[in-house]
């Protein structure tokens, strides 16, 4: 008669496979729960709207649009006739008066890129900007060489400043929604606080989430 298997070795046995087993099914849920997930590289002026928020490409395109339309104002041209030289300008304060949550200092960089690139006018540094400036400025007085040490108070005064605000209409029902998005900006002159020019962009998407289309 053949000796029984010791207890302690069987339950040993069982305990590896218990530990096999589970960590087999801690893999496949690892493995299932990745298995969905794909990453895509896309062109970052492609235009992708998820959510329906505002997004990149909203800002890219309200700000494109609005430089385009300064440019061409008329001020422009009446500048370079009273004082002969290119309008030199400032981004102030783009406010956003909306619920949503909008990252102004994209869309103020996205207006100043699209001044600059525009080559009609020359933009400035802002005040949060200057700041930094000033204090490698001031770094130079002390450390940098006569001949290229930069000089205090040299500094280009704008002759106009960008404001304006971001406003949205929402409309909902049954998990449909309309949003409606405006942007106002107008530019002032700094001498005696006139508006020279006044620009709007308008934005509206319908999102659906019951599967109706407009």
């Amino acid at each position: 008669m053949r000796n029984p298997i010791p207890t302690n070795l069987t339950s040993g046995r069982l305990t590896r496979m218990a530990l096999a087993l589970l960590a087999l099914g801690a893999l496949a849920l690892v493995a299932g729960c990745g298995g969905g997930k794909t990453v895509t590289r896309v062109e970052t002026d492609t235009t992708i709207d998820l959510s329906g928020n505002w997004n990149d490409a909203d800002s890219r395109q309200v700000a494109e649009t609005l430089i385009a339309q300064v440019t061409t104002g008329a001020w422009v041209e009446n500048h370079l006739l009273a004082r002969g030289k290119k309008p030199v300008v400032i981004v102030g304060q783009i406010a956003n008066k909306s619920a949503e949550h909008i990252p102004v200092k994209t869309f103020v960089a996205d207006v100043e890129r699209s001044f600059i690139n525009s080559g009609r006018v020359t933009v400035v540094a802002s005040s949060e900007e200057r700041e930094g400036v000033r204090d490698e400025r001031a770094d130079q007085q002390q450390y940098s060489s006569p001949e290229t040490m930069k000089a205090w108070g040299r500094e280009k005064g704008a002759d106009y400043m960008m404001l304006g605000e971001i406003n949205t209409i929402i409309d909902r029902e049954e998990g449909d929604e309309v949003k409606y998005y405006q942007v106002d900006v107008y530019l002032v002159d700094l001498e005696d606080n006139t508006k020279v020019w006044a620009g709007v962009e308008k934005i509206k998407k319908y999102v659906s989430r019951s599967g109706h289309k407009p």
